[in-house]
């Protein structure tokens, strides 16, 4: 059976946070709570191969124009199939279809970002609102994340083959 993607549903939390939990043991993303992430389910999508939550992301809406892609996470098992970018082109999906052209990333992997059409831009120029988790974070102020943003055109969704 292939993998799929799909909404998340309150069965996949504890899977979603074992994928999370496990890079952010490696320093690679920040933690979430089982707390979170049920309280912030519906911002999910995860793919899923034979019953396994393989990988997920979120798309959490800041402000009237303005959304986080946070939680971007695949299984070790599952790197290098794509499912990354299935993810990205589904949250561009999401915040197309809610009216959202302006998106954010806090991430230690620009190329990937890159890819997309994402650019670097000084976490200064972010609107403060962004910096409610960072606050509590252990790295804070020096984690070594980049931020960066993309206008959502129709352009950069048919490239990133959102469309």
């Amino acid at each position: 059976m292939p993998v799929t993607l799909r909404k998340a549903v309150v069965a996949d939390v504890p899977q979603m946070q074992k994928l999370i939990n496990h890079l952010a043991s490696q320093g690679q993303m920040l933690p979430r709570s089982l707390h979170s992430l049920y309280e912030h389910l519906r911002d999910y999508q995860v793919t899923e191969d034979d019953g396994q939550v393989v990988g997920c992301v979120a798309l959490h809406v800041s402000w009237e124009d303005l959304a986080e892609v946070r939680s971007l996470v695949v299984a070790d098992s599952h790197r290098g199939q794509g499912l990354g970018s299935l993810l990205v082109q589904a949250a561009f999906r999401e915040a197309a279809g809610l009216g959202i052209r302006r998106l954010f990333v806090l991430t230690f992997v620009r190329d990937f970002f890159t890819s997309f059409g994402f650019a670097l831009v000084d976490k200064a120029k972010m609107p403060h609102k962004i910096w409610q988790e960072c606050i509590d974070c252990i790295h804070f102020p020096d984690c070594g994340e980049e931020a960066m943003t993309l206008i959502l055109t129709d352009s950069v969704l048919e490239r990133a083959g959102a469309l």
